[in-house]
């Protein structure tokens, strides 16, 4: 497990992926980094409103990551936490703005 901190929201990352890409319309390369982490029901809200921002300051201690990003791409297994109870896997892929 990885810890990630995406804005002041800790996150236990699971499957981290970290790779740098050069963007297209820029030529610049940016870091892009990849995981997986579960959302209980208890936790929707707040991890639902977190993502609804899409622009984020991202840190990774053990990597010694510290940079804004955006969602470049995101996934859940289900679309209804409300529901008490319930564990979503979530996929999130973070890609360095700038």
């Amino acid at each position: 497990m990885t810890l990630v901190w995406i804005d002041d929201t800790k996150i236990d990352a699971l499957s981290f992926q970290e790779e740098t890409i050069t963007d297209d319309a820029s030529g610049k390369t940016k870091r892009k980094i990849a995981f997986d982490f579960k959302v209980t029901s208890a936790e929707y809200h707040d991890i639902a409103v977190l993502l609804y921002k899409m622009e984020f300051r991202i840190q990774v201690p053990e990597k010694e990551l510290d940079f804004f990003a955006a969602i470049s791409n995101y996934s859940t297994s289900i679309t209804n936490l409300y529901e008490e109870d319930q564990v979503a896997d979530y996929k999130l892929e973070l890609t360095e703005k700038g």
